[in-house]
């Protein structure tokens, strides 16, 4: 990814910040669908055809984790060690996320459209978070 696609996507030229604003939008997208697993597993299991058992547990787990990313976020420097934590995380969780559908979902038509795109949007902000850090000066 381009410097220049970089800066304009983080509307910055200062690669911190950039960092900083991935992992801030991640913790919020992250957090939204924590929440509403973690609220509501019956009716949003039912709509996406995923047991509720399972909606909780990741509701929980997903809230937490993006606690955490949204505490990364607010560091002026985020470690670069925990920056590439949290995208092996998300590229770890796009990826069973498809192995999931493909091997053992039963999902509804608006779960199977949910899960991919839920993958891809996990997926993307493991690639920003990744441009993003390399762009910061090896100097840290």
């Amino acid at each position: 990814m381009s410097q220049a696609l970089l800066a304009g996507l983080a509307r910055t030229t200062r690669p911190h910040a950039a960092v900083r604003r991935f992992l801030a939008l991640d913790a919020v997208v992250t957090g939204a669908n924590g929440i509403a697993y973690a609220v509501a597993p019956d009716p949003v299991g039912e709509f996406l055809g995923i047991d509720a058992g399972l909606l909780l547990p990741l509701g929980l787990l997903l809230t937490v984790y993006a606690a955490g990313v949204a505490w990364l976020a607010s560091r002026p420097q985020p470690p670069a060690s925990a920056v590439r934590l949290v995208v092996d995380i998300n590229a770890l969780w796009a990826v069973l996320s498809v192995v999931a559908l493909v091997a053992w979902l039963e999902p509804t038509t608006a779960g199977l459209v949910w899960t991919p795109v839920q993958a891809a949007t996990v997926g993307g902000f493991a690639v920003l978070q990744w441009a993003a850090l390399r762009a910061v000066p090896a100097s840290r």
